[in-house]
């Protein structure tokens, strides 16, 4: 896990940001940081009845090795496309860097960005025309807790590509989409999770934050 003052020239170029208060998904409970089951919670025999039932295919989710690469059908506005996903890094900033970024750094006080970047290549379906959301549902978790993200932060970090540069997106062509999160400084491991929907269990990357 490189430290790197990646969004010093985000804040320049786009000011200074705003801690979000809630979860993605536009919740209003709670401070983002909570841990919930995203495939929600019935009984043991309904979750084995549901498993049995569904295809192993469109099961997903659990957790990867680092470079494993997951499969997944995704709704790209009515337009189904299946995509390979892999988490590549975790980039980790400094308390400095959230004086720069957070508009109330007392807010913000211990905790530091994170910047999940993820890869997606598109496998069948789409072309995706433009704007594509399916790397807007990145989360990063720091040792088992959900971070907090950050609203409008930008995607001009090294590495990162802006979804809304990506034009006509077809089979067979990889993007890099990152998402920025609030984590506490000093957290001993960090979790990359995307799901599908709020209904589908994530895949799960876990990196050392060294």
């Amino acid at each position: 896990m490189s430290k790197k003052k990646l969004w010093l020239r985000a804040a320049a170029s786009a000011g200074v940001l705003t801690l979000a208060l809630t979860g993605c998904g536009g919740s209003d409970e709670g401070d983002g940081a909570a841990t919930t089951d995203k495939g929600g919670s019935v009984s043991k025999e309904q979750d084995k009845e549901k498993a049995e039932e569904q295809p192993e295919e469109e099961k997903g989710g659990g957790e990867l090795a680092a470079g494993e690469k997951a499969t997944s059908e995704f709704d790209e506005d009515g337009t189904k496309v299946t995509y390979e996903i892999v988490a590549q890094k975790v980039d980790v900033g400094t308390a400095e860097d959230t004086e720069k970024l957070v508009s109330d750094p007392k807010k913000a006080a211990g905790l530091v960005p994170a910047v999940a970047h993820v890869e997606f290549t598109v496998k069948d379906g789409g072309p995706v025309a433009d704007y594509p959301d399916v790397g807007r549902e990145i989360e990063v978790y720091a040792d088992g807790q959900r971070g907090t993200i950050l609203i409008g932060a930008a995607d001009d970090a090294s590495g990162c590509e802006k979804s809304t540069d990506v034009k006509d997106w077809k089979a067979g062509e990889s993007h890099v989409l990152c998402d920025t999160y609030m984590v506490p400084e000093g957290a001993k491991e960090l979790t990359v999770q995307w799901a599908a929907d709020s209904d589908a269990e994530p895949f799960i990357w876990k990196f050392a934050n060294s």
